[in-house]
């Protein structure tokens, strides 16, 4: 059974998702689609505008066959961590290609820049190193180190889907058995793009229109599916959030902050004078927030606050990981059996006590999700794969 994965956040899915999970099937000419979703918190350090399970049933049922949970120690992180998640997850199902989108203009040969960075990553260590406390942020100290040492190829860190493929292929080749990379070239809306084109928009823009209550302005960039689900779900944003994440920052010591995943250089002090002064979310954030650490930045430390992840809490998390199902078609059912008889994880589809150990960070978040959402069913106990007889 030939299959392909995606790497995706579906936040929420939209007319470019679909043509993405369309060109998947079509270049690798595959059987299955496997689809590796962030949870309820994101790579950019946001909440998901719905829930994981309500994403998941979009995925089934508009190419997506099956729906596997990235952990969130490795869905809230920069683009490094969040592909080195992804890729394992696909390498653990013995996936046979990758299909990514990317944002750069011209043709890219991922497979070559990933041989290159392996073969100089001392050299790309190092230089880096120089750069590090140069007051530029890590995308732009990032740009300059490959600028520096491929002049050819004026590589441009600065641009989200083309940084995340260049983390997959880097990723990808470390494996025995690397898998096909098939990069697509993204549909009109940029990543940041806040313009509602004909027919594709991109989730940043949905988003906005949503929350905004702007909702009718979307319904040419999205299916009918996901925008039904946005006029009746509950929506998540961190305005809905700010007052857990006021309340932590003030309550909680200092000397507990520090041992925040990725609390550094003093942070925890400025956070806890910000936010006495702070009337939102967005305020808090735009009082911290500097050159060199960026919004989202920032924003991933707070989700991290919010959901009080220590950097022992990521450690345990990388040292136990599982395969969390989250959905499957009969298609992908099939290919689930074939895989989890080698798969080296262990593969989860009905979450239970003993499972802590890989999905305490997972089981949190969707708790704090569930209750600032409102929402009747927990995340994550007593749920079972979502299953779709559509292939």
């Amino acid at each position: 059974m030939k299959s392909c994965g995606v790497i995706v956040e579906y936040n929420p899915l939209h007319n470019g998702h679909l043509y993405h999970l369309q060109q998947a099937k079509e270049r690798s000419q595959s059987d299955v689609i496997v689809a590796v979703m962030s949870g309820n918190f994101l790579q950019r350090g946001e909440p998901a505008i719905i829930d994981k399970w309500s994403r998941t049933a979009l995925a089934l049922s508009y190419g997506a066959d099956v729906v596997i949970e990235l952990p969130l120690a490795y869905a809230v992180q920069s683009a490094d961590y969040f592909a080195k998640g992804g890729v394992k997850l696909l390498q653990a199902l013995e996936v046979d290609g990758l299909c990514f989108g990317t944002d750069s203009p011209t043709p890219v040969d991922y497979d070559y820049f990933a041989s290159f960075h392996q073969a100089h990553k001392h050299d790309i260590d190092a230089l880096f190193n120089q750069l590090k406390n140069n007051g530029q942020s890590y995308p732009q100290q990032m740009t300059a180190v490959y600028r520096s040492l491929m002049p050819d190829w004026q590589l441009d860190f600065t641009s989200p889907n083309h940084i995340l493929g260049m983390g997959y292929a880097k990723e990808n080749i470390t494996y025995p058995r690397p898998m096909m990379l098939y990069p697509i070239q993204r549909q009109q809306a940029g990543y940041h793009d806040d313009t509602i084109h004909p027919h594709f928009a991109s989730a940043t823009a949905i988003r906005q229109k949503v929350l905004d209550g702007e909702i009718a302005q979307i319904q040419t960039v999205v299916p009918k599916e996901t925008f039904r689900m946005l006029q009746q779900q509950p929506l998540m944003s961190w305005d809905l959030l700010w007052p857990y994440v006021r309340y932590a920052l003030t309550v909680t010591p200092v000397e507990q902050l520090q041992t925040i995943y990725q609390m550094t250089e003093g942070l925890e002090y400025r956070l806890k004078r910000a936010v006495r002064s702070a009337a939102s979310f967005e305020e808090l954030v735009n009082s911290v927030q500097t050159k060199r650490y960026t919004r989202t930045r920032i924003q991933r430390l707070l989700t991290y606050v919010l959901l009080y992840v220590t950097t022992q809490d990521i450690k345990h998390s990388w040292a136990h990981p599982s395969v969390r199902v989250l959905g499957f078609t009969e298609q992908g059912r099939a290919f689930l059996n074939q895989r989890k008889r080698t798969c080296p994880y262990p593969v989860i589809t009905n979450v239970r006590k003993t499972d802590q150990a890989s999905l305490a960070l997972d089981i949190r978040a969707g708790e704090v999700y569930r209750q600032a959402a409102e929402l009747a069913e927990p995340q994550d106990y007593f749920r079972r794969p979502l299953y779709s007889k559509e292939t």
